[in-house]
């Protein structure tokens, strides 16, 4: 499960993200609230962390941006701010849970696991739809046109990084972090090697190449309309 910490406390971010990381969770982090943002944004996140007491960008507007854009990624505030009010306003944000320091890391792994059960059930039929394409993360679905085709693990993953950016050029580095994780030996040839399997399984010209860079997901001009009889 691959978590986005956004919080400026530097020792508790690296004490943290070594504790879940014991436990089987991928962390990225952000020190700032604009940092944060664009995380959020770019990347394929299961739950994200968020403090509400954030440089260049308070926490619960951050949230309110995330979920303007349509984000619906579990957030947990995890926050020094303890009072009634404040878990109010936090919830009234968008966040899903809401956890004060200090806390026990027996605590928030549980608050976890239930913003994952409850993400898991919230995300049945949830699809994505960019470039002619319908992808059904959970299933590893992407329909097209008038074909249905499976996809293994990290081709679903690679799409979805895809199709969450359309018309944004994705670099190499961020899709072997996103795809991968950060811990990941594989080499960066092999983010070429999937994008040719993408291409050739849906028959798909709209994944462009930025030689040097990484790839773009634009409109398909190949995209297979049904047919009537």
């Amino acid at each position: 499960m691959k978590l986005l910490l956004v919080d400026d406390e530097s020792k508790l971010v690296a004490a943290l993200s070594c504790l879940l990381c014991k436990n089987g969770f991928h962390v990225d982090s952000a020190a700032n609230g604009d940092i944060g943002i664009e995380m959020a944004c770019k990347g394929i996140y299961d739950i994200i962390i968020l403090d509400r007491m954030l440089p260049n960008h308070d926490g619960i507007l951050l949230l309110r941006e995330l979920r303007n854009k349509g984000h619906e990624t579990p957030v947990l505030f995890l926050t020094a701010r303890v009072t009634a009010s404040d878990r109010i306003e936090g919830l009234d944000a968008g966040a899903d849970d809401y956890l004060t320091k200090p806390f026990t890391i027996e605590e928030l792994l549980a608050r976890l696991r239930a913003l994952s059960r409850r993400k898991d059930k919230k995300l049945v039929g949830t699809t994505i739809n960019a470039a002619g394409l319908v992808l059904d993360p959970q299933r590893g679905e992407v329909v097209k046109g008038a074909e249905t085709f499976q996809l293994t693990a990290k081709e679903s993953l690679l799409l979805e990084l895809l199709m969450r950016n359309y018309s944004q050029v994705v670099t190499k580095e961020h899709i072997l972090k996103k795809v991968w994780g950060l811990s990941s030996r594989t080499a960066l040839a092999n983010v070429d090697l999937y994008i040719h399997y993408l291409r050739k399984k849906l028959n798909i010209l709209g994944i462009k190449t930025l030689r040097g860079i990484g790839y773009s997901l634009q409109e398909d001009i190949n995209v297979s309309k049904p047919t009537c009889g």
